[in-house]
């Protein structure tokens, strides 16, 4: 009788049992049977692993080898044990569940076939067993074994050999352990296979058919995965065999499998670089002589559409690693293609980080291995990045992606790579050689060197916020050194890594700003001196010395001009003209010990210095506006010609960024977090938004909303100009000698700004295939820069400009004041006499008396309601906004002079300026000269001769009549003083 016949028997024999002690229990008998006879074949092998353990495996636990090959063998031996005794529990326990179904009345199920249910732990278990089993055949455990000297082994033999003539015919001892170790296990297998499949049959259709018919399945490929391992063992410790003990010792470990040699499957390598070609399932071996080549697979791109013209007839591979490609070359397409599907798979089961299940077959995991992959390689060759240790991302051979490159001299590079090179945004940190400290790089990188924005903190304590180009600064850019000692900042253009061109020095020590142009890290050329003090000097400077004669401008508004030291002192000829007028032309000298002395002649017939002189604009022809920061214009200049890539956009217009956690900022925004503002900045919704907003009402609300935005590029290019003006006329830099130059300096950037929008929306529409609109308003771009963007932008630049416009008004403010106080202390009744107002025209019924007052002493009462608009005027930095509160202040006193006549009243300007002169003189408004310049110089040209012009010179005009009201009581005071 075969087993199968008896198997089938105890399982009708074991069912008639169970149905004899429960005759009143429902049975299922499929369940039953199988486990039934599961149970006989579960006692069956665990008797034999018993006998196994007992006779094999103890012993041979008792003969720990001495020698170092031995002892590597032993511990694999002792993992492989261990394996084997899980087995064994495992399949006891199974033995234990199954016997106490078939003992209880519990009723029987499919749950119940431990096999079925816990498959995977099965399948798990036995995968591993034979997985190490076979790497303890690759290293040759098995003879190494036989050979043991031990005396427990010796003592043994004789038992040993009549159990393992019980199963195999094998003479040799390390060949019947092999055998024996995995032969029982096989046929185990091949019995859970022939149960299950017998209950597939008698199961109807269902769930629980579809569970022992996917298990069948898993146990199929469990057989098959274990022919596979054993055959691949055999072929590599065939390998070890026909190989020399030097490649054998380094390139053989248990875990290696061989899977393709070129002596059985024939394949050349180019340039006939190898003798014989090894696919490992981790590395790819060339074999040359006595030497050898290893690529890891995980760093293997296989590229079967290649043409190389060098082997003419051959069907070409092209391998890529990281710092080679060659070839293998095969004499007809079907060599190629088995080599070309055995590669490809090794390389995605080693990236995998497993196997196959089973390992070769229709259900691998996909054919190709992805181009993209993420793993760790130390360059070895010569080249940029020798030796040094790359982790992140790769794309066919070379880094790609996000990656991490650490040097062995401390060199650190962490950022974006491709191709091969840094490429987007990196942080690279470069040790400074004499110090423990480091150079820390975070900027945009391009083809492998620094170019865009970055900001550079130094082991020195300095920082480098600004634009790069082939690894130097290039551009604008600022230089700050922040320790006590020497503390300065510079900011201005770099060229090779070296100040040049125009830029603005402040020398913290010396409380001294230079404000001009440099040549190779060295002040040459014209350049302006603000000191502190407020002294202001303008000379030639060469190689940071100067040369030549200058203009000196004093605090007192004396003027000299001539030579001088950088101490300030007079040396040589020179003119020294002082504000009351008096001259002293000659030569300076100025001896160690005997002070200033001067030979020439005092002029004492001219008349007072007129403000030509005393508040000179300095720079003004020595610095054109458009030659000022020439670096910030052209970076937005090339974002724009670039076509305004997104990921371009950092590099071009990056410097809203000032600190290294904006940087982080705005890379979060860029790659992870967009959308975090109310407004979508991407590129694509910015050009389309442009397209959608170019009406005037449209278009000013959609500029405001850019311009204040720090993530859209104008708003971007604000930033960098509001840097540059506060670094130029700000703390040292506020002196009345620049307020031309910051005047100039402001309407050329709206200018600018209004150009770079232009460009935008022209790139806008030709990406849509439209042409722009044509002007129809007839408007210059300096118009439509005037009327539309300066309002916008002036608050980033006001207070430092409304702080010039002060200083250069000081004088006739402080006049000024002194009048608004004089005229304060008039009633209101007496201001309107003194004023000269026509009595018809006061406001008497809004002076409401109380108890024991007269209606002569009431201030503050008339035209309230004008003094407050007029108030209104310092709330505000829009000179438009200003005018709109003068027209409205003037429609004030229009309608309390039509309530006081009872008529619509029309104000001649007679009437108007005693009028304007008395809201004026109660709105005491300080600075009112420096406001009334300021909206003077910067309100739009289409005003001018309009009423708005009209209303701004009659304030002009009463302004100019309190002034002189204190300027006539000081020269009376000094007429009365002379008499």
């Amino acid at each position: 009788m075969d087993r199968t016949a008896l198997q089938l028997r105890t399982i009708a024999f074991n069912a008639k049992r169970c149905r004899l002690r429960h005759p009143g229990r429902k049975l299922d008998m499929c369940a039953a049977e199988a486990t039934a006879s599961l149970l006989q074949v579960e006692e069956t092998f665990s008797a034999c692993l018993a006998r196994i353990d007992a006779l094999i495996l103890k012993p041979l636990l008792q003969a720990e080898p001495s020698d170092q090959k031995g002892k590597e063998n032993f511990k694999l031996f002792l993992l492989l044990n261990d394996l084997f005794q899980a087995l064994w529990n495992l399949t006891e326990e199974n033995y234990r569940i199954l016997k106490q179904k078939c003992s209880t009345s519990e009723s029987f199920c499919i749950q119940d076939i431990y096999t079925v249910w816990k498959g995977d732990l099965f399948l798990s278990l036995y995968i591993r067993y034979f997985v190490t089993f076979a790497n303890y055949v690759v290293v040759h455990g098995f003879e190494h074994a036989t050979k043991s000297k031990s005396e427990a082994w010796k003592d043994h033999k004789a038992v040993l050999k009549q159990f393992l003539t019980d199963f195999t015919s094998e003479t040799s001892m390390s060949l019947a352990l092999y055998t024996v170790l995995h032969k029982p296990i096989r046929d185990h297998i091949e019995q859970y296979i022939l149960l299950l499949t017998k209950l597939q049959e008698v199961l109807k259709e269902g769930s629980e058919k579809t569970v022992v018919t996917s298990a069948i399945k898993e146990y199929v490929k469990l057989q098959s995965f274990i022919s596979q391992v054993l055959d691949e063992a055999c072929f590599t410790k065939s390998l070890w065999k026909s190989l020399g003990y030097k490649f054998t010792d380094m390139l053989c470990v248990p875990e290696r499998r061989l899977l393709e040699d070129s002596k059985n499957l024939p394949i050349s390598a180019s340039t006939n670089r190898s003798d014989r070609i090894l696919l490992f399932d981790d590395v790819l071996v060339l074999i040359q002589g006595n030497s050898f080549q290893s690529f890891d697979l995980k760093l293997v791109w296989v590229d079967e559409n290649c043409r190389e013209k060098s082997a003419p007839g051959m069907y070409g591979l092209r391998i890529i690693t990281p710092e080679e490609t060659f070839f293998l070359f095969a004499k007809d397409p079907q060599m190629k293609a088995v080599w070309q599907w055995k590669l490809n798979q090794a390389v995605r089961q080693a990236l995998n980080g497993k196997r196959d299940f089973p390992l070769w077959g229709k259900t691998g995991e996909g054919t190709e291995p992805p181009s993209c992959r993420f793993f760790t390689y130390v360059f070895r060759l010569e080249g940029k990045f020798k030796s040094a240790s790359y982790e992140g991302e790769w794309h066919w051979g070379k880094p790609h992606g996000k990656g991490t490159l650490k040097w062995r001299d401390g060199r650190n590079h962490v950022g974006d790579f491709k191709e091969g090179l840094e490429h987007g945004f990196g942080i690279c940190l470069v040790p400074r050689q004499s110090e423990d400290r480091y150079d820390c790089y975070k900027c945009h990188w391009y083809e492998g060197k620094m170019r865009g924005y970055g900001i550079c903190e130094y082991g020195n304590d300095m920082v480098y916020k600004g634009y790069f180009k082939d690894n130097v600064r290039q551009g604008f850019g600022i230089l700050e050194k922040f320790s006590a000692e020497h503390p300065f900042k510079y900011t201005g253009q770099w060229e090779n890594d070296k100040k040049n061109g125009y830029g603005v020095w402040e020398d913290k020590d010396r409380g001294e700003r230079y404000i001009g142009t440099w040549l190779d890290d060295h002040k040459h050329g014209q350049g302006i001196v603000v000191t502190q003090s407020g002294v202001c000097y303008q000379r030639t400077f060469h190689a940071d010395k100067m040369v030549g004669s200058g203009i000196l401008l004093l605090e007192d508004d004396s003027v000299y001009e001539g030579n001088f030291t950088e101490d300030l002192t007079f040396v040589g000829k020179g003119k020294l003209s002082f504000a009351n007028g008096f001259v002293l032309e000659g030569t300076f000298t100025n001896k160690s010990g005997q002070g200033l002395q001067m030979h020439g002649t005092l002029n004492t017939s001219n008349e007072q210095l007129d403000d030509r002189i005393t508040k000179a604009q300095l720079g003004l022809e020595e610095f054109p506006v458009e030659k000022r920061w020439k670096g910030i214009y052209d970076q937005f200049l090339e974002f724009i010609h670039s076509g305004c890539k997104e990921e371009t956009e950092e590099s071009f217009t990056g410097f809203h960024i000032q600190t290294s956690k904006e940087l982080r900022k705005s890379q979060e925004y860029l790659f992870c977090q967009r959308g975090t503002e109310d407004v979508s900045w991407k590129i694509e919704d910015i050009l389309e938004d442009l397209v959608q907003h170019q009406g005037l009402e449209s278009l000013q609300s959609y500029l405001e909303k850019a311009l204040k935005s720090s993530l859209h590029p104008l708003g971007k290019l604000l930033k960098a100009l509001a840097i540059a003006f506060q670094a130029t006329y700000s703390g040292i830099g506020a002196n009345r000698h620049l307020l031309t130059m910051a005047q100039e300096e402001v309407k050329y950037y709206a200018k600018k700004i209004w150009e770079f929008y232009q460009g935008l929306l022209h790139l806008a529409l030709e990406q849509k295939g439209q042409l722009p609109a044509k002007c129809m308003d007839g408007d210059t771009s300096d118009q439509k820069a005037c009327n539309v963007v300066l309002p916008l932008i002036l608050p980033c630049f006001y207070p430092e400009l409304f702080m010039l416009y002060m200083l250069y008004h000081e004088r006739e403010d402080d006049l000024y004041c002194q009048g608004i106080m004089d005229l304060s202390l008039f009633p209101d009744i007496k201001l309107l006499e003194f004023l000269d107002v026509q009595k018809h025209l006061w406001p008497l019924k809004d002076l409401t008396l109380t108890t024991n007052q007269r209606q002569s002493l009431i201030k503050d009462k008339c035209f309230l309601s004008a003094t407050e608009c007029l108030q209104k005027l310092i709330t505000t930095v829009d000179p438009r906004e200003k005018l709109v509160i003068l027209q409205k202040t003037y429609e004030e006193i229009e309608s309390t002079v039509s309530r006081v006549v009872d008529k619509d009243y029309k104000l001649p300007m007679d009437d108007l300026l005693p009028l304007l002169m008395y809201v004026v003189s109660r709105a005491k408004i300080q600075h009112l000269g420096a406001e009334i310049h300021l909206i003077r110089d910067l309100m739009e040209p289409t005003n001018r001769g309009g009423l708005y012009d009209f209303l701004l010179t009659a304030l002009e005009s009463c302004y100019e009549h309190i002034r002189r009201i204190r300027l006539h009581q000081r020269e009376n005071c000094h007429v009365t003083h002379s008499s």
